[in-house]
């Protein structure tokens, strides 16, 4: 393994016990060092203070070809910013990890780097519509949770509002998939949504919920007013 400066502090900070806990708890098969998501972030942003854009991707790299629970961690930590200019060896480096996700600890926090990529350059979205098609789960979900993004904007443009769109059809395109995660992970885009456009859920669910498995249908009107506005 190429030992480097960052990846020997948070092999210093490994707690054997809590290590355990977490391999039988993610499943996934690889090292696992015990050490909370706050203490990652936290060396992850001190890391990211000193580093420039190509140093940071290039540690990131590093760190998740360790294949360290932790370290995978940490690698999409330090890519989880709003603004990276230029971004594109970061979002090339975020993309090529997808295929790798066997679990969704990793996934998720790789994908909130990969949705303020998705943000910041939506043409992107191109690329991430053919996920669609992938035969793992994990990258048709990291599509859904890539994008949740657009779920949060408070006043969307009409560009906005095309791409929320398009992505609510990748969701009706879904909806015929029965793996667990990926019904969780239609159900919570709209949850999200409900939050900012109830009434566009509630006309969603009308069209297309019947589709969705029971628990999908009851998390995606969890937020919703108990009246249509």
């Amino acid at each position: 393994m190429d030992r480097f400066a960052q990846l020997e502090e948070l092999q210093q900070l490994a707690d054997p016990a809590k290590a355990a806990e977490a391999a039988r708890y993610h499943k996934a098969s690889r090292t696992y060092l015990g050490i909370p998501v706050p203490v990652i972030d936290a060396c992850a942003r001190a890391w990211r203070a000193d580093l420039d854009i190509a140093g940071r991707v290039d540690l990131a790299r590093r760190l998740w070809d360790s294949d360290i629970h932790e370290a995978r961690v940490a690698a999409a930590k330090l890519l989880t910013q709003a603004r990276i200019r230029p971004d594109d060896e970061a979002w090339s480096l975020i993309a090529s990890w997808v295929p790798q996700f066997d679990g969704w600890a990793i996934a998720d926090q790789v994908m909130s780097a990969g949705g303020r990529r998705l943000l910041a350059e939506p043409r992107r979205l191109d690329e991430v519509e053919e996920w669609l098609d992938h035969p793992s789960h994990w990258v048709r979900r990291a599509a859904l949770i890539g994008t949740l993004p657009w779920t949060h904007i408070r006043n969307p443009k009409p560009e906005d509002m095309a791409r929320r769109e398009r992505i609510l059809s990748w969701l009706e395109r879904l909806t015929e998939d029965h793996d667990g995660s990926i019904q969780q992970a239609i159900g919570w885009w709209l949850r999200e949504l409900s939050k900012h456009d109830p009434q566009r859920v509630r006309d969603w669910l009308a069209a297309h919920g019947e589709r969705l498995k029971p628990f999908a249908r009851r998390e995606a009107a969890r937020r919703l007013p108990d009246q249509p506005e």
